[in-house]
């Protein structure tokens, strides 16, 4: 599972760099930036569930 969620967050922050420097792909950044942060979300919550 976390093989997953790492390919996940980094795919993300490619999208993320990838539209911040083109300035025409904002949209790009923003999308890539929601994804990762709701990754991270994601499996904190799965790890958290998991430990109790």
């Amino acid at each position: 599972m976390w093989t997953v969620l790492l390919i996940l967050l980094a795919a993300w922050a490619v999208l993320t760099v990838v539209g911040f420097a083109i300035e025409g792909l904002f949209w790009l950044a923003m999308i890539g930036l929601i994804l990762f942060i709701a990754t991270v979300v994601f499996g904190f919550i799965r790890n958290h569930r998991r430990k109790k």
